[in-house]
This record gives C-alpha cells, sequence and structure tokens, in this order.
C-alpha cells in the first residue's frame, strides 16, 4: 500500500494531472504490480483539488470512473488469460503471493460481491478482479458490479473530496488528517482479515 506522506499528495497530483490520475487508478484496480500505488487518498485529494480549480469535476469524476472500470476489466482478463500459474509465481519486487491469497480469502467469504467490496480494501481491490478471472466469474456478472464499485469508490471518494472542498471552509488545512483517516478507515476490512488468517493457523 502506499506510503508517502500525506502532506506531498496534493503536490504529486497537480504535477501528474488528468493523465497521471487515469494511469494510476488504472493500475491500482487491476494491475498486480499496482498495489502499492494510492487509491481513496489520491481520489479524495483530486477532489478536494478540483474544488479549488484544478481540476475540472466533469472531466475528474468520469474519467477516474472510467479508469476504474477499465482497471478492473483488464484485471479480470489477465487473471483468466495466466489462471492458476499465478499461485504458483513465486514473490517478487512486483509480486506477494500473499496479498493474492488474502484476495482469494476475501472471495471466499462474500463471493461475487466481493468485486464491489473489495474497492474499499486495500491490496484486495488490486488482487480481486485478478482472481475473479481465475475463477472464471461470469463476465457479466463482473462486469455489473465492476462498475458499481467504480461508481461508489471512485466517483464517490472523488465526488466527497470536491463537496467537501467546496462546502466546508479550510478544510484543506486537515487533508493530512483527513488522509490519515482515510488510510486507517480503509485499512481495517484488511487487518481484520489478516487477524482472523493468523488466529486459524494457530488454531
Amino acid at each position: 500500500m502506499f506510503t508517502m506522506p500525506p502532506d506531498t499528495l496534493p503536490q504529486l497530483v497537480k504535477a501528474i494531472g488528468y493523465p497521471g490520475i487515469f494511469a494510476v487508478i488504472f493500475a491500482e484496480s487491476g494491475l498486480f504490480f499496482g498495489f502499492f500505488l494510492p487509491g481513496a487518498s489520491l481520489l479524495f485529494t483530486a477532489g478536494l483539488l478540483a474544488s479549488q480549480g484544478y481540476f475540472s469535476p466533469w472531466i475528474l469524476i468520469p474519467l477516474v470512473t472510467f479508469a476504474a472500470i477499465l482497471g478492473d476489466s483488464t484485471g479480470y482478463w489477465f487473471g483468466k488469460k495466466v489462471g492458476v500459474s499465478l499461485f504458483f509465481k513465486k514473490d517478487s519486487n512486483w509480486f506477494h503471493h500473499a496479498h493474492l491469497e488474502r484476495a482469494k480469502d476475501f472471495y471466499d467469504k462474500h463471493g461475487v460481491q466481493t468485486i464491489l467490496l473489495a474497492r474499499f480494501v486495500p491490496i484486495v481491490r488490486t488482487f480481486a478482479p485478478i482472481l475473479a478471472g481465475i475463477v472464471n466469474m461470469r463476465y457479466r456478472t463482473f462486469l455489473a458490479y465492476n462498475v458499481a464499485g467504480a461508481c461508489t469508490w471512485g466517483a464517490g471518494v472523488t465526488f466527497l473530496g470536491y463537496y467537501l472542498g467546496s462546502r466546508v471552509p479550510f478544510v484543506g488545512q486537515y487533508l493530512t488528517i483527513i488522509i490519515l483517516v482515510i488510510i486507517v478507515i480503509s485499512s481495517i476490512p484488511l487487518y481484520i482479515e489478516t487477524a482472523k488468517a493468523w488466529r486459524n493457523q494457530e488454531r
């Protein structure tokens, strides 16, 4: 998961602009080497910057939604193509077998709803669409949850940043705290699942 200090994120988002935002959300949504990239924190920051005039919300929100849908679909077809061979792939700087196992555990618990719910869980959201392809989830079903997740997460978090930036005075002064809260809250499900897995192994 992304570890850049939150106070440097606005400068990064300004520097990469629309193409960079699209690329980050696309990669983090379904390319296995994109698990370390920022997700919700980048979306919220971009939305907040849009409220300050750095981006147009009419371009930004559809852009991140499309990037999230396309990223998940790419991950799905990658998983369908590569298949179970990923489970036998050795760890490297760009791939960690444990991340795929976390996604599998999450999928085993939530079923097809994982594609929607995983949007809000760092790391899992990167590997969930790949796993959906591996287990041959019906693509029409996958796409429905994919679009729903992209709208609630991609568009929703971005709009939240835009709305608060437009309505709440001086919210930008508390951006670091807000980003830290987003990171902590979004990581809670991941830590809970990890703790459960550890307890099961100890039994």
